[in-house]
């Protein structure tokens, strides 16, 4: 039997069922890209309970402490393209405490820039070359003003140098509904990796590490904006022999000192018109 017609080529098919599949195409991913679009604007919109949005702003002329402000170009800070950042050292004449604060804030969103969350001390202080020393618990809550707020804790070691070290912040004027822990799991890695070889795997690292995804469902089930105007906080403070417990005490006291209640409004609005 001859295979000739088996081989010859299929009729091509009507123009208009063409057509047609080329419409289909079009219409489903044009509602991918909008469900895409869309769904975190309307996901992402529960807030916390009974806390208005605001800002922290923060003194620095506070009884029996001296500030000395310094400068970003000083610190890897720098690199969080900050609308607004103070960072400084107080020190206590008296007792002999320092206390060194940071606080940034970004007051615009776009998907392109680089977040204040993603330079956290877990990485840019160990790639600094800061050791972690294992301390537990390693974040606390604390009421500012009224706020509950959780800290990542770290103690650093460096060249003989401790450092007890407290960091958190807000998003859209309210509590993170996520701890800022997605760089603590490579951060310790670089701890003990060559930097050479730390950084040239750091991007990777990242983006297949399980902690950060971890954060991403938390944000996800709390249904709490991820993106927005956000605001940084870390504050630190050497330690002195093993007393740990004190150094908590101080940055525990000084998180209400330092930091004062902004309306969220307001200074939004004042820095557009300072913009303009």
């Amino acid at each position: 039997m001859s295979t000739v017609s088996n081989c010859a080529p299929a009729p091509p098919a009507p123009a208009g069922a063409s057509s047609r599949r080329v419409l289909w195409s079009t219409l489903v991913l044009t509602v991918l890209v909008a469900a895409v679009w869309v769904f975190p604007r309307l996901w992402y919109t529960a807030t916390a309970a009974g806390e208005k949005p605001l800002w922290f702003g923060v003194r620095t002329n506070l009884a029996g402490w001296t500030w000395r402000e310094i400068p970003l170009d000083e610190s890897a800070e720098r690199l969080l393209v900050a609308d607004v950042a103070t960072f400084g050292e107080f020190q206590n004449p008296a007792t002999r405490q320092v206390v060194r604060a940071f606080s940034a804030k970004r007051y615009t969103f776009k998907p392109h820039d680089t977040g204040l969350f993603l330079h956290t001390p877990d990485r840019c202080w160990t790639l600094a070359g800061w050791k972690f020393e294992p301390v537990t618990p390693d974040h606390i809550e604390r009421v500012v003003h009224g706020v509950r707020l959780v800290f990542e804790r770290r103690v650093f070691v460096a060249g003989g140098e401790r450092e007890l070290v407290y960091f958190g912040g807000l998003v859209g004027g309210q509590p993170l509904p996520y701890r800022l822990d997605h760089n603590l799991s490579v951060g310790l890695r670089f701890a003990t990796t060559p930097p050479e070889k730390s950084q040239s795997r750091g991007f990777f690292a990242r983006a297949v590490d399980a902690r950060l995804w971890e954060r991403v469902w938390d944000g996800f089930r709390s249904r709490r904006p991820l993106l927005g105007p956000k605001q940084f906080i870390r504050i630190s403070t050497p330690l002195r022999g093993a007393d740990l417990a004190a150094a908590d005490r101080l940055l525990s006291e000084f998180l209400e000192q330092w930091l004062e209640p902004v309306d969220y409004a307001a200074e939004l609005a004042a820095w557009q018109a300072r913009k303009s």
